[in-house]
């Protein structure tokens, strides 16, 4: 179970910078170019923008680590887990997008803390 917890631990992380990179070139592109649209501009924009791929590449390379976890244990215990994203994305969330964090999303995160220890509780 250490090599599966391991494997969700990369694959969260993987995931989480992704989605971080993918706000920052978003905001980025969205900056220069208004909001994203489907527009052709727009589009050619955000899908050359070097923060947006490095995104996708992370989640991409999550991805590779999360079918290592799937491979090993049943789906329905692994995937409640994979709520630590949310978790983990309020730090940098918090110190590199400068976003602020209320005291429910604190809560809400503790609720999901909770929940991923009852879930591994039941695993042997």
């Amino acid at each position: 179970m250490v090599l599966v917890y391991g494997l969700l631990f990369i694959a969260c992380v993987l995931t989480v910078i992704g989605e971080v990179m993918l706000k920052v070139g978003i905001t980025h592109v969205t900056n220069r170019v208004g909001a994203f649209s489907l527009s052709p501009t727009i589009l050619f924009s955000t899908f050359t923008d070097w923060r947006v791929l490095l995104g996708f590449a992370l989640v991409f390379g999550g991805s590779l680590f999360w079918l290592g976890v799937i491979s090993r244990v049943e789906l329905s215990f692994a995937y409640p887990l994979l709520a630590m994203n949310y978790v983990i994305l309020l730090i940098p969330s918090r110190f590199l997008l400068h976003e602020a964090i209320s005291p429910t999303r604190i809560v809400g995160a503790c609720i999901i803390v909770a929940g991923v220890i009852v879930i591994t509780w039941s695993q042997k």
